[in-house]
């Protein structure tokens, strides 16, 4: 198959969702072309492909637009699995798939109300945004002793060895550190900090990491991964 006939992946090499997407695709050795975003002068052909016009949108060679994060996930991963991601070593999918959706619900909402105080302070009608921001990071950090907690007991989140969730989870994981590191770094999840510490050391999220100029129609074809 040509480069020109892979698969088209937008993305933006800082989201945590685009990471996923990125990651699962490199694991699973599955090529595209990588097209880097620029989200604040996004390209027409995004739009075009997705309306919501946000990261990661990948264009299969046949016109069908997948642009869910866990989507793209799904589909690298049904294609080609050789690390058997999609199927964990303790409990089954839909547990997999559950504790996810904690990740990207109530999880991503406190790391967002975290981050981004003066962006989400008036949703809740609180005018002090430094405690706000505290407010949100003691929510999102009860969950994340829960992480730290089964990380403990089974090196990862499902057993023995990694699995869709710690893939889908450790990018936002990492976002959530990097707010205030010496905060994170002080906290008594040591198991969860040698997760994180393990995952942005790996051979995987480093091959994910490389910087790309923003694509324009007249880039040349950027393969990924790398080959």
């Amino acid at each position: 198959m040509s480069l020109s006939d892979l698969p088209i992946l937008y993305s933006f090499r800082r989201c945590p969702y685009a990471m996923r997407a990125r990651l699962a695709i490199a694991a699973s050795g599955v090529s595209c072309q990588l097209r880097e975003v620029v989200l604040r002068d996004k390209p027409e052909a995004l739009r075009l492909a997705s309306p919501k016009a946000t990261v990661p949108v990948l264009v299969l060679p046949d016109g069908k637009v997948i642009d869910e994060s866990l989507d793209i996930m799904r589909w690298a991963l049904s294609t080609h699995d050789p690390k058997q991601y999609l199927q964990p070593e303790q409990g089954d999918a839909q547990q997999m798939l559950a504790l996810i959706a904690v990740n990207d619900g109530p999880f991503k909402r406190h790391l967002d109300c975290y981050k981004y105080p003066d962006r989400h302070t008036e949703d809740e009608q609180f005018t002090d945004a430094a405690s706000f921001s505290v407010l949100h990071r003691g929510q999102a950090s009860e969950w994340l002793m829960d992480l730290n907690a089964r990380i403990e007991q089974q090196a990862y989140l499902m057993g023995p060895r990694p699995c869709l969730a710690d893939v889908a989870i450790a990018p936002f994981v990492r976002q959530f550190a990097q707010v205030d590191r010496a905060w994170f770094d002080a906290q008594p999840w040591t198991a969860l900090s040698t997760w994180l510490l393990n995952f942005q050391s790996s051979p995987l999220f480093l091959s994910i990491m490389d910087k790309y100029p923003a694509w324009t129609p007249e880039s040349e074809v950027v393969r990924f991964p790398a080959v």
